[in-house]
């Protein structure tokens, strides 16, 4: 799934060079941090996140079989911050232990 993330925004960004993505596995959650350019981050997030929020439909349509749960965050370079998270982070997702955690909706 990384790879396939990596093929979407590659088409999305004018610095298709500096993407970089993490991939954090969990028992039964995997993370993919994405990280973009400068001046790209507005590409990948969108008018009003619709960009973003396409990605990770995608992403969770393509993973819906594996029976893992797949998160997307973008992370600001410049300031090591995650960009519209789409859960709130506990214990780093807690994703070495079997702990299950709740999205928040903002």
């Amino acid at each position: 799934m990384k790879e396939f993330i990596e093929y979407l925004v590659k088409y999305l960004v004018e610095k298709p060079e500096e993407i970089h993505i993490n991939k954090i596995v969990g028992n039964s959650t995997v993370l993919l941090e994405l990280h973009v350019g400068d001046g790209d981050m507005g590409k990948v997030i969108g008018r009003r996140g619709q960009t973003v929020r396409s990605l990770r439909t995608l992403l969770t349509a393509s993973t819906a079989k594996q029976g893992k749960r797949f998160i997307l965050e973008i992370l600001d370079n410049r300031k090591g911050k995650t960009v519209l998270p789409p859960i709130k982070r506990v214990n780093d997702l807690s994703l070495t232990s079997s702990t299950n955690f709740k999205t928040e909706r903002k």
